[in-house]
């Protein structure tokens, strides 16, 4: 008589391994990009040279150095929250895209920056958009 193995198949060791690398990867992209913002939207709130002059020339006043410093406090806290990190990295990605658009058409200068950690807060709310779409289920009710 034959034996047949009815076990249930397992999945190949190395798709269980790509898999955790990913997610350790996303895990020290949020860490960095948290340390990042944190860093940056302190220096903007402390009122460092750099960043007043920066917004003196954007030429929308004082006013706008400060809601930038705090929304980036914001977004990188909130990358180290997991219950917030889609919806912080989501908020993210829209403040770089504007810093985008200010270093391109106002400041005449190369976006390097701001679309790195643009598009590296991208992937870390890609990788969480199903915590987005329940965060919607949850305020539509």
């Amino acid at each position: 008589m034959t034996q047949i193995d009815i076990r249930p198949t397992a999945r190949p060791a190395t798709a269980g391994r790509a898999a955790r690398a990913r997610k350790v990867a996303v895990v020290v992209i949020q860490v960095a990009l948290a340390a990042q913002f944190v860093a940056g939207g302190a220096s903007k709130l402390l009122g460092s040279d750099q960043m007043v002059t920066m917004f003196d020339d954007i030429g929308a006043g004082q006013w706008l150095r400060l809601l930038v410093g705090i929304l980036e406090i914001a977004g990188g806290v909130g990358l180290l929250v997991p219950r917030l990190t889609g919806l912080a990295a989501t908020g993210l990605v829209a403040l770089m895209a504007g810093a985008v658009v200010t270093n391109v058409f106002v400041l005449g200068i190369a976006p390097v920056m701001p679309l790195a950690f643009g598009v590296l807060a991208g992937v870390v709310a890609a990788s969480r958009r199903g915590q987005l779409a329940a965060l919607v289920h949850f305020v539509r009710r």
